[in-house]
């Protein structure tokens, strides 16, 4: 059996603490390429989800963050929704991207709500919400905080999860009207009482809902995994073996809530997922190794400890073992508490002792500095090319046409995700053609592999060329060419951070109006940029986990979208102005961050001006600093001093924003209402300077055309020219 690709899908609890393992102790993990796709970068943690609806606890500290465990444990991260199987080709199909191949499977992708017949349908006066999965859940019951006075709630289902769900909401909505709709002879004496305590009526089932309503009744596992053709109980859980190998499928294993052992049945729990954890890597481990593989069996019964709160507030709990109530106790809610605790701090707290690879930046933050660059370029004899830089250049500038347009760009891998980072190095590269008011029609690739098997090498040039397709594709680009190398240096631990993917793009100009160029900015312009940045300062702080795996999420969604229809916009309504040539400076804001490439906008004026004899040899540029967007958590970041690579080297275009000898600066940060000196300023002096991947476009334009394009609703007016 092939063993080079594993392949663990979902985030679920078995999971988790498998890449804990791995993180921990290195050496027990399998040497083949491994991935884990899930829908997020971050797992819940079971057992204080009743906690996080009552309000006992936030999102964030019972989530468990996969981004910083897979890279600790050598683990590329896909970000995307499993929707098929296809075991004929050993593939996971997925949503909006290539399917995934693999040679060893691990299923742990949890479980939906089973919803009832007459709630399959969306028809009715009351909305229903199932309370899995559990990201929708929660944002419906965000919005029904709305409406506390204006109507009530009905949770639905007799079984515990219903029960502690009610009491819950009741804690967390203290007078609002809530029943439980439920069959009352499968709820005991004891909750009865604790739920009329809580003021929570119980009602039939059979009675029409008077409101909105939250399903909690039972779970089923996702439907796709059934119509794959794996062996499946009733409730759609893969049928296992006691080894967790699907029946009649060696190769692909499954534990959590999705799978069941078929002759150890036992019900849907985090306890069992969490127990299953460690018989499964040995089995993974034993697998690679030709091994013969060990069988496990679950402990018969678990025990169950339901939390509520009391009218005044108290904490208590219940535990039930084997069929038998003890409780309530107020001892019972500090143990598991206490159980809870311990467990996510498995994933809090370890953190520190698990080990990463290097914490140099990656993405348009490993370019070169400034600097250097420039004295490189001199050292060369081709100081020209540092003193003029251009986002794309002409292809023959002895034909004096202007109308082909050729640029390259590229780094080192961002994410570990071969496919996502194709995509993004091919919209990176992609802006500095749309920056000078070019149609892409071609492009050529040049991608460093690291030295590890060909089957591996094929895997990884085949998702990193899918991503970059994927990009060019909506601009009806091909991939005409290209050339690949073996790295000389040993593979990292996270084999696809080992890659490194370079562009070559070409484009028309078929403006009527002309080619972008990066000047001149002319007095009234305004000054605007297509989207938010500190991309830089996100990527830097996440290298050592210091950022919300949310804001991360965020980032990569807005690196993952392109540019495009936006770049067009701006064509098609330069093109239609009734002002003459309305764009009179555009960019792409990159490795040199925001200020530095306003710095060769303003030194392109400069030159423009005096050859044109005007009377004034430079024009001044305000910032506002208020109306500069800025990506979620970034500034935060600056404010406890973190920052990327390269911003050190940047911070030598700060020279900007200091007057020289008798004369104005040439930009001038303004800063409105946020004091001189404090931490938001030197914030937002750090923002300006940030190295961007994928950064936005920026353009300085008339007064009136900008009118035009905020109202359009992708733009920011950041500042003007005087």
């Amino acid at each position: 059996m092939r063993t080079e690709k594993i392949v663990l899908a979902g985030g679920g609890h078995s999971h988790a603490l498998l890449l804990r393992s791995w993180a921990m102790r290195p050496h027990t993990r399998p040497s083949s390429q491994i991935t884990l796709i899930n829908r997020r970068s971050t797992t819940f943690y079971s057992g204080m989800i009743p906690g996080l609806i009552s309000g006992h606890y936030s999102q964030k500290e019972l989530e468990i963050d996969l981004r910083s465990l897979t890279r600790m444990s050598g683990v590329s991260l896909v970000i995307g929704e499993i929707v098929g199987l296809d075991l004929a080709k050993k593939q996971l199909l997925l949503a909006d991207r290539p399917p995934k191949e693999f040679d060893v499977l691990s299923l742990d992708v949890g479980s939906e709500t089973y919803i009832p017949e007459q709630f399959e349908t969306k028809s009715g006066p009351f909305e229903v919400m199932p309370i899995r999965p559990l990201e929708a859940a929660l944002d419906w019951l965000k919005r029904e905080d709305n409406f506390l006075d204006s109507q009530g709630l009905t949770v639905i289902g007799s079984g515990l999860a219903a029960v502690e769900v009610a009491l819950a909401l009741r804690n967390r909505w203290p007078d609002r009207l809530l029943s439980l709709s439920a069959y009352p002879s499968h709820l005991s004496k004891t909750f009865i009482k604790i739920l009329e305590v809580a003021c929570v009526e119980i009602v039939s089932s059979q009675r029409p809902l008077s409101s909105s309503a939250l399903l909690c009744t039972g779970s089923k596992a996702p439907d796709w995994l059934a119509m794959s053709g794996l062996a499946v109980d009733v409730s759609g859980r893969i049928l296992t073996s006691k080894t967790l190998q699907v029946i009649d499928q060696p190769s692909i294993f499954a534990v959590g809530d999705c799978g069941v052992i078929q002759s150890s049945p036992r019900p849907p729990s985090g306890v069992w997922a969490v127990r299953s954890a460690q018989p499964l890597a040995q089995n993974l481990e034993l697998l690679i190794k030709g091994m013969p593989l060990k069988k496990w069996a679950p402990q018969k019964y678990a025990l169950k400890i339901i939390g509520f709160q009391s009218g005044s507030k108290s904490s208590y709990a219940i535990a039930i073992w084997r069929g038998f109530t003890l409780g309530p106790f107020r001892f019972l809610w500090w143990l598991k508490k206490t159980i809870d605790l311990h467990f996510i701090s498995l994933f809090k707290n370890d953190a520190s002792s698990m080990t990463m690879e290097g914490n140099e930046c990656r993405g348009c933050a490993s370019k070169l500095s400034a600097n250097t660059l420039k004295a490189a370029l001199n050292d060369a004899g081709l100081s020209i090319l540092g003193s003029e830089p251009k986002d794309a250049v002409d292809i023959d500038p002895g034909l004096n046409t202007s109308n082909f347009l050729q640029s390259v760009d590229g780094f080192p891998a961002l994410v570990s995700d071969s496919w996502l980072n194709g995509r993004i190095t091919a919209l990176h590269a992609s802006s500095d053609l749309w920056a000078s008011g070019a149609d892409l029609v071609s492009a050529q690739s040049l991608v460093v592999l690291p030295k590890v098997s060909g089957g591996i090498q094929q895997e990884l040039l085949a998702e990193t060329l899918q991503g970059i397709q994927s990009a060019l594709d909506p601009q009806e680009v091909k991939l005409i060419g290209g050339h690949t190398f073996e790295a000389r240096s040993n593979a990292p631990k996270l084999i696809n951070m080992g890659l490194e993917v370079s562009l070559a793009i070409n484009g028309k100009i078929d403006s009527k109006n002309g080619q972008l160029r990066k000047g001149p900015l002319l007095p009234g312009d305004a000054l605007l940029i297509s989207r938010p940045i500190g991309i830089g300062v996100l990527f830097a702080a996440d290298m050592v986990g210091e950022v919300s795996p949310s804001y991360i999420e965020n980032a990569l969604n807005q690196l993952s979208k392109s540019q495009y229809s936006i770049f067009k916009q701006l064509m098609i309504l330069r093109d239609n102005s009734s002002i003459s040539n309305p764009v009179h400076a555009c960019t792409d804001v990159t490795g040199f961050g925001l200020l530095g490439h306003l710095a060769e906008m303003i030194k392109e004026t400069s030159k423009s001006l005096q050859k044109a004899s005007k009377n004034y040899s430079s024009v001044r540029v305000i910032l506002k600093a208020a109306d500069i967007p800025s990506l979620p958590g970034s500034l935060s970041l600056f404010e406890r001093g973190y920052s990327s690579t390269l911003a050190p080297s940047n911070r030598s275009f700060w020279g900007l924003l200091e007057p020289s000898f008798a004369e104005s600066a040439l930009v001038e940060l303004s800063l409105g209402e946020i004091p001189m000196e404090s931490s938001r300023h030197k914030a937002l002096k750090e923002l300006i300077v940030d190295p961007q991947t994928c950064g936005p476009l920026m353009i300085s334009c008339d007064q009136l055309f900008a009118n035009d394009l905020l109202a359009l609703g992708n733009w920011y007016q950041i500042g003007y020219v005087i």
